[in-house]
């Protein structure tokens, strides 16, 4: 089974859809459904998604991990964005957030939390943290429409 599941297709030749312009989000979440929601959203608004199933993976994707050389990263200066649940085994969103604010590469990437439970101690301790936006689940159009304008401005 593939470790990261990148959605994106690039075809090389006449017509082809130029990657850059489109804002590549890595979407972390340990539930199938929800995972697939939010890639379903986000490339219906454009944006070029890379799906993790928990926080280790997509630390991996980012050239992260405890194991990993962090001057190797191939892939997290290409993210735009990273979007993750909160509740996941092994690692929460909120541990992920706090090793990516730790990171020199990493720590300007906005990163959004997502969260079915409304706990407002929790979204604090996010927002503390440097999460640009805490948002319930389960995502609507209108919130991911939201998100592209962050990721919009949040480009450089």
């Amino acid at each position: 089974m593939e470790m990261f599941a990148n959605s994106s297709s690039i075809s090389k030749g006449m017509g082809e859809v130029v990657a850059s312009d489109e804002p590549h989000v890595l979407a972390v979440d340990d539930n199938l459904v929800d995972r697939k929601l939010v890639e379903i959203l986000l490339k219906k608004s454009s944006c070029k998604v890379t799906t993790a199933e928990d926080g280790l993976r997509a630390l991996e994707y980012l050239g992260l991990a405890a194991h990993q050389d962090s001057s190797a990263n191939s892939n997290g200066s290409k993210v735009n964005m990273i979007i993750t649940d909160y509740c996941m085994p092994g690692m929460t969103g909120y541990e992920l957030l706090k090793k990516i604010k730790e990171s020199s590469m990493m720590k300007d990437v906005p990163v959004v939390i997502m969260s079915s439970e409304n706990i407002p101690t929790r979204i604090n301790q996010c927002m503390e943290e440097g999460a640009q936006i805490f948002m319930l689940k389960p995502l609507k159009h209108a919130d991911v429409e939201r998100l592209r304008c962050q990721i919009m401005q949040c480009r450089g």
